[in-house]
């Protein structure tokens, strides 16, 4: 089979299996691909959409606004094709040597730091957080002082110190978020939500 047809027949498994459900078309191809990715029809349930997230989504790529990862791995696993269509850049400060400069002379983590150095570059963009709760709890900090400014936040850290909590705290926010609740997350599921946005887009 053709990688289209695997993934074409993936989609009607997995919609076979989920049965019904109330989420919008726009929302269930989001939800669709994180199972994809994962096989965790779980997701089902912990999903998370603030009521302007996918407007705000597709409105920044469709504008050709940055997207900022706080992982490398988040960086690869978005697909750029359909993205460049639309001018749109995808950057993680993570390995940035002022970035880990930053961290050492703070004493806190890179993935904070990356955060702070990413603040013009997020404007009226993506911020897609998949591993570091700590990048998470710092961007909402940023964007509830109004010092931060991306139009969506895809917030899906994975783990056991924070990630759960950096979530809950997310999902209480009047602020465009796609995210979820518990321990689950990861670089992939947070790039498999990018890649169901950009292809809404189109």
């Amino acid at each position: 089979m053709k990688p289209e047809q695997i993934e074409r027949l993936s989609f009607q498994i997995i919609d076979q299996e989920a049965g019904s459900h109330d989420f919008t078309p726009d929302q269930w191809a989001i939800v669709r691909r994180m199972i994809h990715t994962t096989a965790d029809f779980e997701y089902k349930d912990m999903i998370r959409f603030h009521p302007k997230a996918i407007t705000a989504g597709i409105e920044a790529i469709r504008a050709g606004k940055s997207i900022i990862t706080d992982t490398n791995m988040a960086r690869v696993g978005i697909r750029k094709n359909e993205l460049e269509r639309f001018g749109v850049s995808v950057k993680c400060f993570m390995n940035d040597p002022t970035v880990c400069e930053m961290a050492r002379h703070n004493g806190i983590t890179r993935a904070k730091a990356a955060v702070d150095t990413a603040v013009s570059d997020m404007s009226n963009g993506i911020y897609v957080i998949g591993n570091a709760p700590t990048a998470l709890l710092r961007l909402i900090e940023l964007v509830a002082n109004n010092n931060a400014h991306p139009a969506l936040i895809i917030g899906l850290p994975v783990g056991f110190v924070n990630a759960a909590e950096s979530k809950a705290a997310l999902v209480e926010m009047d602020h465009p978020y796609i995210s979820n609740v518990g321990r689950k997350g990861g670089s992939n599921v947070a790039a498999s939500v990018v890649n169901a946005l950009s292809k809404m887009a189109l």
